[in-house]
């Protein structure tokens, strides 16, 4: 007996009931294709997607220099002076459940901490795979067991990143057979000794992109352990959406804004996801000063959602594991446009892209059998003078609508808008801000009956 596509994904619970009888989702497809050409989510795929936010956490004994979770690679220092760093490594501040506890505030979904980064510094306890972990430190405890445990704790999915890169193992330039072994062995006790992981987020291969990886037998372990995590690998600022291997569940951006993806013809579903951090590094960097306001990471989660990826959202714990000041009270912030929004469950986690497109950065996303509309640059006037000019008030105008609309509320304070709708198109008439209001990108839900 044959399928269809729509079947499958009801008989396999690989999508909600809500998407599926969105009568939107059938008029977002590319001109020509044909519903059975887009390969079907996973379920793993299908969880990934909805969760939307996350956050993304660089920690190691770079943290104590305060430079940058690259300073040993690019200020060349030796490995027995940097392993002294070892030596001071309290931790007295980490808390895996606070941290989750920020991420939820934020409107988060997921957290995904650097187990290992390239200096070769492990977080958990190796089991004498390596003399560069957390047991040989004053901190003399498993941080990724309280890691993994706290997020539980809060309803937050814990991911782990796993660097292939090491500047410190010297297998990698002279015993590469070896060195993966160690990689393999690494990533089983990942797999099998903290409960469920969301998910596995690979960084490094771009380093020796002629090697052989043996990324069979590596993935092979998560499919054998852990066969509901998400695998990821990133591919690096210059590569961003590139699939590569064929276990891959989910495409990177690195600090690049996703597109969205054509998935016709795909072997299989892949979700996307964009890694940003809040300022110019990824670990802490107490001389930088570039940071993104609380607006600047609301409109990239916007700009991702409208493509269907995910925003991995970093920044860079304190030297004893803290969150620092800013990054906690600018995600915060987020959190607070998000819940205004309808908080995390809302169109920022549950929307998909349908074909419905406005002017300029404007968007709308298909939930359930409503649409959200995403409308930007709209400030109580015209000119703010300082920040530049913006188009304020006044129609917007959206494609792509397959259905008649009845009805337009503005989500932050419930005021009915006009409309006008021809065909698939609409025009919303933006109102102003009320006075002592700005929250950036403005959504207007728009509903059938």
């Amino acid at each position: 007996m044959h399928l269809s596509r729509r079947e499958m994904m009801l008989q396999t619970g690989a999508v909600s009931l809500g998407a599926l009888a969105s009568p939107w989702l059938g008029s977002w497809q590319p001109v020509g294709a044909d519903e059975d050409d887009v390969p079907i989510q996973s379920p793993r795929v299908a969880r990934f997607e909805r969760m939307g936010f996350g956050m993304f956490l660089h920690w190691g004994l770079y943290s104590q220099i305060g430079r940058g979770e690259w300073a040993k690679h690019f200020q060349k220092l030796p490995t027995d002076e940097y392993m002294q760093l070892m030596k001071t490594f309290t931790a007295k501040d980490f808390s895996g459940r606070a941290l989750a506890r920020l991420a939820k505030s934020a409107g988060m979904r997921y957290i995904t901490l650097t187990s290992r980064h390239h200096d070769g510094f492990s977080l958990y306890d190796t089991r004498g795979l390596s003399p560069y972990d957390v047991t040989h430190t004053p901190a003399e405890r498993d941080l990724i067991e309280d890691f993994t445990t706290g997020c539980r704790e809060e309803g937050i999915v814990p991911m782990l990143y796993c660097t292939t890169l090491d500047w410190t193992d010297p297998r990698f330039e002279s015993d590469w057979e070896g060195y993966q072994k160690y990689l393999r062995a690494s990533l089983e006790l990942l797999c099998t000794e903290y409960g469920p992981i969301g998910g596995f987020w690979f960084d490094g291969n771009w380093s020796k992109p002629n090697a052989d990886w043996q990324t069979d037998r590596l993935y092979g372990l998560i499919r054998k352990h852990q066969p509901e995590a998400m695998i990821i690998n990133n591919t690096g600022i210059q590569k961003g959406g590139q699939v590569g291997h064929p276990e891959i569940d989910s495409v990177t951006f690195e600090r690049g804004r996703p597109q969205p993806i054509d998935r016709r013809g795909h072997p299989k579903y892949v979700a996307g996801e964009m890694c940003h951090t809040m300022n110019f590094h990824w670990g802490l960097a107490t001389r930088d000063f570039n940071y993104l306001s609380p607006a600047h990471v609301i409109e990239e989660l916007c700009s991702c959602r409208r493509a269907g990826a995910n925003l991995l959202m970093n920044m860079g714990p304190t030297a004893e594991g803290a969150a620092p000041p800013y990054e906690r009270a600018a995600l915060e912030r987020v959190g607070d446009w998000i819940e205004i929004m309808g908080g995390s469950n809302s169109a920022i986690t549950a929307g998909r892209p349908a074909g419905i497109d406005g002017e300029e950065r404007d968007f709308g996303l298909a939930v359930g059998d409503d649409v959200h509309l995403f409308v930007y640059d709209l400030t109580r006037t015209a000119d703010t003078q300082a920040h530049g000019a913006s188009r304020g008030a006044g129609p917007r105008k959206f494609t792509g609508l397959a259905r008649p609309v009845k009805r337009a509320t503005w989500l932050d304070n419930g005021e009915e808008l006009k409309l006008e709708q021809s065909g698939d198109a609409l025009t919303l008439h933006a109102t102003k801000y009320p006075y002592g209001t700005n929250t950036v990108v403005r959504v207007a839900r728009l509903t059938t009956g």
